[in-house]
């Protein structure tokens, strides 16, 4: 069985970066990857760009960093624009997913 994962979907990377700082330092979690959309409303967007950060960690980490990344995330943009999900575990070759994305760790 693999490890619990997080996604935090938000506008904005500087949003995404806060967040997770937050989410960080309340739980023993690990940035997999980030990924970077438009938002659905394109060009009409006050923040042009939304933000998917994947992260791995155990149950009870993953679900203190999300709830800190949401609260972080919500000091600056709306409720509505803030997704998160959580996944109890790992399904066999889901990490080969997790480290795809436009933004790459060194």
């Amino acid at each position: 069985m693999g490890e619990a994962v997080g996604l935090l979907e938000v506008l904005g990377f500087s949003v995404a970066m806060t967040a997770m700082d937050q989410a960080c330092k309340a739980a023993n979690v690990k940035i997999e990857a980030m990924d970077c959309n438009n938002p659905t409303t394109g060009d009409q967007a006050l923040i042009p760009v939304v933000v998917q950060v994947k992260f791995t960690g155990n149950v009870s980490d993953i679900k203190v960093a999300l709830e800190t990344a949401r609260h972080a995330a919500n000091q600056y943009i709306d409720q509505q624009d803030i997704v998160t999900r959580f996944l109890s575990h790992q399904a066999p070759g889901l990490e080969k997913l997790l480290n795809t994305g436009k933004v790459k760790r060194p």
